[in-house]
C-alpha cells in the first residue's frame, strides 16, 4: 500500500520556508489536513510576521488540499498550546508533528554570548519540548502519534561556530531516546531527522552548484516515511540531496579492568583496547549499559548473577 495520509491532521513548525515547507506541501498532497505554523521571523529569530505561512497555505489550497496558518512562537509554550487546541477543535485531532522551527546565531564560542546560546536552545530545544508535550496528552488518549524531530550533523558530529545550534541538536537524539520509548504502549513513534537542504539556514555555506543538488524536496521522503503508518520508532535517518542513510549512536564493547587497574595509567595502557570499535552495538536504553558493565565485572569476579 503506498503511503498516504488521508484523514490524519499535521503540524509543522517551521513550515513558511525551506524544509518545513516542503514538508508542509508533501503532507498535503497526501492527503494530510496541515498547520503550516511559522513564526516568520528573520534567520536569527528577530521580527515576526504571518505572511510566509499565509503563502504556503495558499499553495496548498491552491492544490486542492486543506491548511490553515498559525504564528506561534515555538519558544513559548502557551502559544502552542493554544495552536493545537485550534487544529483540534477545527479537525477533531493531531495526529502527526514535525518539528522543523530552528534559528542560527553563529559565533565562535570565544565571541558567543550568553543570550545567544540560550535563544537558540529555547527555539530549538525547549521549542521542541514544547511542541511535543502539547500534542502528547491528546495521542495517549487517541492512541495514535507519529512525530519527527530535527537534529543536525553539527550536533551529532559538531562544526565550528555553532556551541549553540550543536548543542541544542545533539539533545534531540536524547528526547527522541526517551519520548519512544515513553510512547510505545500508546502507539506514538518518535523519531528523528538529520537533513542537510539548500535553505535560509545554509545558502551562504555551500557552492552554487552544490546547493542546486541540495533541494529542500529531497529530505521530504524521508520524513513521510517516519511519519507513515509504519513508521519505524527510535531512529534517526540522515537526508540530503537525495541521499539516505540511518545514524546510529554507538558503545565499543570495552573491557572491564580488575580494581588493582583502576588507574588513569591503566586506562591509558589499555586505551586501543576500550576503544575498539569491531564489535560496537547500538544499545537499546540506558539500563544495557548497566547490565553490560555489570556483566563484564561478574564475569571477571566469578559470580554467577
Amino acid at each position: 500500500m503506498a503511503i498516504r495520509f488521508d484523514g490524519r491532521v499535521a503540524i509543522v513548525t517551521g513550515a513558511g520556508n525551506g524544509l518545513g515547507r516542503a514538508h508542509a506541501l508533501g503532507l498535503a498532497a497526501l492527503g494530510a489536513k496541515v498547520v503550516v505554523n511559522d513564526f516568520g521571523g528573520a534567520r536569527d529569530g528577530t521580527g515576526g510576521s504571518l505572511g510566509p505561512a499565509d503563502a504556503v497555505v495558499e499553495e496548498i489550497r491552491k492544490a486542492g488540499g486543506e491548511a490553515i496558518s498559525d504564528g506561534a512562537d515555538v519558544s513559548n509554550f502557551d502559544q502552542v498550546q493554544a495552536m493545537v487546541a485550534k487544529a483540534t477543535a477545527l479537525w477533531g485531532s493531531v495526529d502527526l508533528l514535525v518539528a522543523n522551527a530552528g534559528i542560527l546565531r553563529d559565533k565562535s564560542f570565544a565571541k558567543m554570548e550568553p543570550d545567544d546560546f540560550r535563544k537558540v536552545v529555547d527555539v530549538h530545544l525547549i521549542g521542541t519540548f514544547n511542541c511535543c508535550k502539547a500534542v502528547w496528552n491528546g495521542m495517549r488518549e487517541r492512541n495514535y502519534g507519529r512525530i519527527v524531530i530535527t537534529t543536525s550533523s553539527s550536533g551529532l558530529f559538531g562544526n565550528f561556530g555553532q556551541a549553540n545550534y550543536g548543542a541544542a541538536k545533539a539533545a534531540m537524539a536524547g528526547l527522541m531516546n526517551v519520548l519512544a520509548e515513553e510512547g510505545r504502549k500508546t502507539n506514538i513513534r518518535v523519531n528523528t531527522i538529520s537533513p542537510t537542504a539548500a535553505t535560509r539556514m545554509t545558502e551562504e555555506l555551500l557552492p552554487p552548484q552544490a546547493l542546486q543538488l541540495m533541494k529542500p524536496e529531497s529530505i521530504t521522503p524521508a520524513v513521510l516515511y517516519l511519519l507513515s503508518e509504519d513508521a519505524p520508532t527510535r531512529t534517526i535517518m540522515g537526508a540530503g540531496a537525495g541521499s539516505f542513510a540511518v545514524i546510529k549512536i554507538m558503545e565499543s564493547e570495552g573491557i572491564n579492568l580488575s580494581q588493582a587497574d583502576w588507574t588513569p595509567d591503566a586506562v591509558a595502557a589499555h586505551f586501543k583496547e576500550i576503544g575498539d570499535m569491531s564489535k560496537a552495538q547500538a544499545l537499546e536504553g540506558a539500563f544495557q549499559q548497566t547490565q553490560k558493565y555489570v556483566a563484564q565485572a561478574a564475569a571477571r569476579a566469578g559470580i554467577k548473577l
